[in-house]
């Protein structure tokens, strides 16, 4: 069983500072990649990092430059640094794994943790 273990979110001010963390367990076997999506009220659900077990990044053209997604590390945790923070970050976070093998890979979501932007 895989299970992901979020943490970090909470209230931020405006051009303040947040990072999130996600910690995976379980039978894994292969992560792929590792990444942040979020979720705001009246929003589809958006991909605002990702990365690859071998360092690959892709961001969300609104976040460029302000967050940064770390590697995978060794514990199979991934940490987001959102750095200059803006109202519209204002979303429920959630972590999505990768996993398997190349004939098949599995996703698996965490629980979402709450990022609130507001002065």
């Amino acid at each position: 069983q895989v299970q992901l273990v979020e943490s970090g979110g909470g209230l931020a001010q405006p051009g303040g500072s947040l990072k999130l963390s996600c910690a995976a367990s379980g039978s894994i076997f292969h992560i792929n990649a590792m990444g942040w999506y979020r979720h705001a009220p009246g929003q589809q659900r958006e991909l605002v990092a990702s990365v690859t077990k071998s360092g690959d990044t892709e961001y969300a053209d609104s976040v460029k430059g302000r967050f940064t997604i770390s590697d995978v590390n060794d514990e199979n945790t991934v940490h987001l640094q959102m750095n200059s923070l803006k109202p519209e970050d204002t979303a429920m976070y959630y972590c999505k794994l990768t996993y398997g093998a190349p004939w098949r890979w599995y996703d698996h979501w965490g629980q979402g943790t709450q990022v609130t932007v507001s002065s």
